[in-house]
């Protein structure tokens, strides 16, 4: 049996210049889930693959997300 205190993982905040809710959205899912590729990410947030890929895109291009192989994380 997992304890309380060993399911729980500490954020980091999110970046302060992420301001759509959808970016927020994806860049913690991303984050919690330790990586996703466009498919998980559109099937966990119920999003459509062509947004998730514009938030996915804006992500990469800032700096907050890397693409490893066929899936997303957040960048170090």
């Amino acid at each position: 049996m997992v304890s309380q205190t060993q399911r729980q993982k500490t954020l980091d905040p999110v970046p302060d210049d992420l301001e759509s809710a959808r970016a927020k959205l994806v860049y913690l899912y991303l984050e919690v889930a330790e990586g996703a590729t466009i498919e998980e990410v559109g099937e966990i947030l119920a999003m459509k693959k062509i947004n998730v890929l514009s938030v996915l895109h804006s992500l990469v291009d800032a700096g907050h997300v890397e693409k490893r192989e066929s899936a997303y994380i957040v960048a170090n």
